[in-house]
Parts: C-alpha cells; sequence; structure tokens
C-alpha cells in the first residue's frame, strides 16, 4: 500500500476542516481537546503520534467532504463516535486527524408496522432503545457502555453481547447501511425492508470492521416487540455438573434469549454462589417464561447445583451488574480479551481464567486477564483444543489493553488463510490506507 506523508500541518489541516463545517467547536486542535479525550484517543494509537485535530461533522454531505479533503492530502483518519470502543483492536499508525460522527445523530425513520428503524450512526444506544420502547419495540443488541455507545460504533466494532443467544449478532440484524468510501464519495447497500437482496451484502463487510474500509453514516436494523415478561435462572456449582446443565440446555427445546457461562470469579463477584456459573434469561408471555424457567431450576436440582431465579427489578439489577463486572477492570493492566472456542470447551477454558463470560452456543465470550503472558497461554489453549478437536475455529483477540502491550505481541492472533483477500478487500475501499491504518487484523 501507498506510504503516508508524516508532515501534519496543523494550521492548514484545522482551516481546511473549518471551512468545511463551518461551526465554532466543530474542528478543536489537539491542545485545547480535553485530557480524558486525548487519553482515549491515546490509547487506540500508536505511541509517539498525536493527532492535529479532532473534527465535528454534522452532517453525511459535510462527512464526505472531510474524507475528501483528507484522501486529497493523504491525511491518515482515525473514525470515532463516543470514544467508549476507540481503544479495542490495533493501534492506529500514523493518524493526522479524528473524525468523530457523534454529532451525525438523528433518527431518519421508524417504520412501527415494519419492524425497521433507520438512524444516523452518532445516535446513542441508549437514545434509540428509549424512542424504540415509545413502540413497545427494541434494538436486540446489548452492547458495552449502552449509556454512551453509538450506534455506528457498535456496528464498526460487531459489538454485542449475551442477545445473540436468540437475535444474532450485530450483522445478522442490519438491513442497509450507507458509508462514505475513503475517497469522499458515499455508497449504499441494502435497504429499509426486512427482505431486500438489493446489491451487495457490505452489512456483513463492514460490521467489525474498525472503520477500516469505510465511515458508516447510516444504518437500518430490525428491531422487535418489547416482550411480555423476563425471568432469569442461574444455576452454581462444580465444573461437570455446570457444562452438563449446559449441554442439556443446548440440546433442549427450550429457547433462551440470553444464556452464559460465568467463572467462579465472577460468579462469587456478583454475590451468585459458588463454583462455575450458569446463567438463562426467558422472555415471552408469562406462563413460557414461568415454565422454562422452571425446568432449567429442575434439571440444575437433579445434578446438585444450586439455584435461583430472578424477576422483575432484581433480574434487571442482575444483568445489569453483570455487564458491569466484565467489562470494567480492576486496574488499568488488566487486559480484557474476547474469545471463541467450540461451545463444549468453554468450561474448560473458564477454569483457567478467574474472569470470564462464554455464551453457550456460540462460544463467544469474554475474558479479563492478567498480563500478556496469561493471554499468551490462553490463547496456546485455544489453539490445543482446536487441534484436539479437530475445529477450525477457536481464538483469543485482546479488546482492550495498555498499548505497551499491544506493541509487544499481536493483537488480533489470526492463524487463518484469508489474509491475502482481506488485504485486497482493502486495497479496494482504500487504496491509498488512510482509514484507521493498522487498527485490523495483519495491521490491515
Amino acid at each position: 500500500m501507498k506510504a503516508m506523508s508524516n508532515d501534519k500541518p496543523q494550521a492548514v489541516c484545522a482551516s481546511d476542516f473549518a471551512s468545511i463545517v463551518g461551526e465554532e467547536n466543530a474542528v478543536c486542535l489537539w491542545e485545547n481537546i480535553e485530557l480524558s479525550q486525548q487519553k482515549r484517543i491515546q490509547q487506540a494509537i500508536a505511541s509517539g503520534n498525536s493527532p492535529s485535530c479532532i473534527v465535528y461533522p454534522r452532517t453525511q454531505q459535510q462527512l464526505a467532504a472531510v474524507i475528501a479533503t483528507a484522501y486529497t492530502n493523504n491525511w491518515r483518519i482515525l473514525p470515532c463516535g463516543s470514544g467508549s470502543k476507540l481503544s479495542w483492536g490495533g493501534l492506529a499508525k500514523g493518524v493526522d486527524i479524528v473524525v468523530s460522527t457523534e454529532r451525525i445523530n438523528q433518527l431518519i425513520e421508524h417504520a412501527v408496522g415494519d419492524l425497521t428503524v433507520t438512524v444516523e450512526p452518532g445516535m446513542k444506544f441508549s437514545d434509540l432503545q428509549a424512542l424504540l420502547a415509545k413502540s413497545r419495540q427494541f434494538l436486540a443488541l446489548d452492547p458495552t457502555a449502552p449509556e454512551s455507545a453509538t450506534i455506528g460504533g457498535i456496528v464498526a466494532t460487531g459489538d454485542t453481547g449475551s442477545l445473540r443467544q436468540r437475535y444474532g449478532s450485530v450483522r445478522d440484524q442490519l438491513l442497509g447501511i450507507t458509508f462514505v468510501r475513503a475517497d469522499g464519495q458515499v455508497a449504499k447497500a441494502g435497504g429499509r425492508v426486512v427482505k431486500n437482496v438489493a446489491g451487495y451484502d457490505l452489512m456483513k463487510l463492514l460490521s467489525g470492521s474498525y472503520g477500516t474500509l469505510g465511515f458508516i453514516s447510516q444504518l437500518t436494523f430490525r428491531v422487535y416487540p418489547l416482550p411480555e415478561a423476563s425471568g432469569t435462572v442461574v444455576l452454581t456449582g462444580s465444573a461437570e455438573a455446570v457444562s452438563q446443565a449446559a449441554d442439556i440446555l443446548r440440546g433442549s427445546a427450550l429457547t433462551p434469549v440470553q444464556a452464559d457461562l460465568l467463572s467462579t470469579k465472577l460468579v462469587s463477584s456478583l454475590g451468585l454462589g459458588q463454583g462455575l456459573g450458569l446463567i438463562a434469561r426467558f422472555q415471552s408471555i408469562s406462563e413460557s417464561v414461568k415454565e422454562q424457567s422452571n425446568r432449567v431450576l429442575e434439571v440444575g436440582q437433579k445434578l446438585g447445583l444450586d439455584g435461583a431465579i430472578f424477576t422483575d427489578g432484581d433480574e434487571a439489577n442482575l444483568w445489569q451488574r453483570l455487564q458491569e463486572r466484565i467489562h470494567t477492570t480492576a486496574t488499568e493492566s488488566v487486559i480484557t480479551c474476547k474469545i471463541g472456542v467450540l461451545p463444549t470447551a468453554a468450561v474448560e477454558i473458564l477454569t483457567q481464567v478467574e474472569l470470564g463470560l462464554i455464551h453457550i452456543s456460540s462460544g463467544l465470550g469474554l475474558l479479563q486477564l492478567e498480563d500478556k503472558d496469561q493471554v499468551l497461554k490462553v490463547r496456546d489453549a485455544c489453539g490445543g483444543l482446536r487441534l484436539r478437536t479437530q475445529a477450525s475455529s477457536g481464538f483469543l483477540t485482546i479488546l482492550e489493553a495498555p498499548v505497551a502491550v499491544k506493541e509487544q505481541i499481536d493483537v488480533w492472533g489470526y492463524t487463518g488463510n484469508a489474509l491475502p483477500l482481506m488485504r485486497r478487500i482493502k486495497q479496494q475501499f482504500d487504496s491509498k490506507n488512510i482509514l484507521s491504518p493498522g487498527r485490523f487484523v495483519g495491521g490491515i
């Protein structure tokens, strides 16, 4: 790929963008950015590099003009929303400017009868859920930092949690996408209806691409009716019994919307008991929720597991505390990782770590690890599991870690054979390598 110039004429950069966005405080020089925001940005870029400024366009047209100007001048861009997940993934290299979409945040259309919603990328996830709730609907995602996360950032990082048990991943729920290419041109894929086959399926390509292929400027999702009732069952006890309970739940006709395996320390820190844990949530009509919850409780009792059912405020509080605990680190040195293994291997992995959560059906989850040595150890364990099971999957990716750690070991740990294809795709979408350079697999 073409090497970029390291020249960063700060005054020219700022004035060029100010003429586009045309509002006070829409272009902020690096030295004028709040220290907390500077720190978030520095966690996303390689050491020894600070961008010249951060730009806040308010419309798709302004965003396209900003990107086109950067393209013409070979300025490297770090895209962001509110910055809640800016520290995830690889370190961007040689960043000249940061472009934030948090002010491009309008609701475009909510087709209540069609169960779809179209929004701009800077809308906060919590704000969108509040709007949908007025029509008794919701977006079936449960991302990190739901109060501050933007819709664009959630898609760019492919961030969802336990709800994927029932509703699938971010890319499964996307119906349409509009994005600005690296050269400033606007492109679209998909549409605003559920049954849509128009054009290339770029929704899946851009979801989880960490801003390396384009700047998301509009998104259409399918949404769902709010359930009538909800209930959560927690089983705790020995690793063997919890593993058997998970096998039974996976093979049953029960339909949890969320179902996870919890490490010993996570169970105890939430005050749920001792040993490993299995947490399963059911949402449907009241009779169905009660019946399914009781059946899981009976399974646990037969296996000698302790069990409890949570409803109403206690249930909401439990899931909120679980979300906060798995994403909040005790010290800045803790490393947060995303793991993917065969679901049947999840218990074996969780017995090797203190704090972790793995979804019982997808085998995806989050771990908190102490240092880079433990990261490499668990990554090797994933490889060992892969060899023993002859499976082609199994990975451990670093999401959040000190910059020094990310500079020492491979963040992604990718060992597949698709890297040449990924590089060709990057070349097609961003031939100058100006969008999030270095953040994705293989330094893409």
